[in-house]
């Protein structure tokens, strides 16, 4: 862990710093969509997808700032997707990263438009020739996150949780539902650093395996806390699904064989990065993290 606290630490104040730049209050009546954005996006969460990005980015020795931009997108679409999960038509949650959710804080309307709006922002930064002076990287960039987020994505992903409540789902439907639902864009952050890193596709095929298995045992380790965890450490609800009937890993495996299976996955993500030295500890400490953390 050594590696990874004040790898966490600088990527946090990065992401606050980038996202307090990009999102300036207007001084008009959209004041008030721009704030409740701001207050999603500043200041909570692990930041582990851009932490991702800028891990991956980093190995090939490409500029922070760049990295930390990429990042900043994104951040900024797992943060709208938070925001309309939260929302009573999906899970109703009252709380997000131990603060009021941003329905509660605002409105549901101010909510939905967050959300819009730091959809869309994401790829306003992505496409800017700030972002890269290569139109090929930006286009790029802006197809990965596009396939990570749509019905390809998590957007998909999340259709079939809310199918889950009424469904009885099997092991390989669950798996798929999480690849897409939470692996995406963890994936598309590894993805990313990598076409930042001018790494071409047929060579990225240990990355997306690490970020493969990654990705399920980051939601395995979810689905133990959602079972075990405390509330109060995690910030936010917890034992909704058990409550709605979903099939978890959990339920699915049981806690013995869940816990075993993402330490396995784990030390196989680990294996991915076999031909690299130091320069991917940070991706090694991530994977080691996913399954050791408590919110």
């Amino acid at each position: 862990m050594a590696v990874l606290k004040p790898a966490l630490e600088q990527i946090a104040e990065d992401i606050d710093a980038s996202f307090d730049a990009l999102l300036a209050v207007a001084g008009d009546p959209r004041d008030r969509l721009i704030e409740a954005m701001r207050y999603a996006a500043i200041g909570g969460g692990k930041r582990l997808r851009p932490l991702l990005l800028t891990a991956t980015a980093g190995m090939f020795g490409v500029d922070r700032a760049s990295a930390v931009r990429a990042g900043t997108a994104l951040e900024a679409v797992h943060v709208y997707s938070l925001i309309h999960d939260d929302l009573p038509c999906m899970d109703n949650d009252a709380t997000r990263h131990g603060k009021p959710t941003v329905h509660i804080a605002y409105d549901e309307a101010t909510a939905v438009l967050a959300g819009d709006g730091l959809h869309v922002f994401a790829f306003e930064v992505l496409s800017d020739p700030a972002m890269s002076g290569d139109p090929f990287v930006r286009i790029e960039l802006v197809r990965t996150l596009a396939m990570a987020s749509g019905a390809n994505g998590m957007a998909g992903g999340q259709m079939m949780d809310i199918a889950a409540e009424t469904a009885s789902f099997d092991l390989p439907t669950v798996t798929r539902l999480q690849q897409l639902k939470t692996g995406a864009l963890l994936a598309a952050g590894v993805e990313m650093g990598a076409i930042l890193g001018r790494v071409p596709p047929e060579g990225r095929t240990h990355l997306r395996g690490y970020a493969r298995d990654i990705g399920l045992a980051f939601q395995i380790a979810d689905d133990l806390l959602d079972t075990e965890g405390d509330e109060a450490v995690a910030g936010k609800a917890l034992r909704k699904d058990a409550e709605r009937g979903k099939e978890t890993f959990v339920s699915l495996l049981g806690v013995e064989r869940a816990r075993e299976q993402a330490k396995m996955l784990v030390e196989q993500a680990v294996q991915h990065l076999a031909s690299y030295g130091p320069e991917a500890d940070v991706l090694r400490a991530v994977a080691r993290f996913i399954v050791e953390r408590d919110h």
